[in-house]
């Protein structure tokens, strides 16, 4: 049986964390920025560093398992 868990998490964080898709993390000229489709080198580090994170705690400290098959 394989687990499609981590792969699962990691595509949904992925998409959900795409710099300017949803939301922007610092934007141009503000905190927050809300479908701006715009994105810069520290927008792009800061959704890394929340990207790592959330997988680690989903993957490893509550370790998600979703069995198919």
């Amino acid at each position: 049986m394989a687990d499609w868990g981590p792969v699962v998490i990691a595509t949904v964080l992925f998409v959900l964390l795409t710099p300017g898709l949803l939301f922007q993390l610092p934007a141009h000229g503000r905190i927050v920025g809300f479908g701006t489709m715009h994105t810069s080198g520290l927008a792009i580090l800061v959704h890394a560093v929340l990207y790592f994170a959330l997988i680690t705690i989903f993957l490893i400290a509550i370790g998600v398992h979703i069995y198919a098959g």
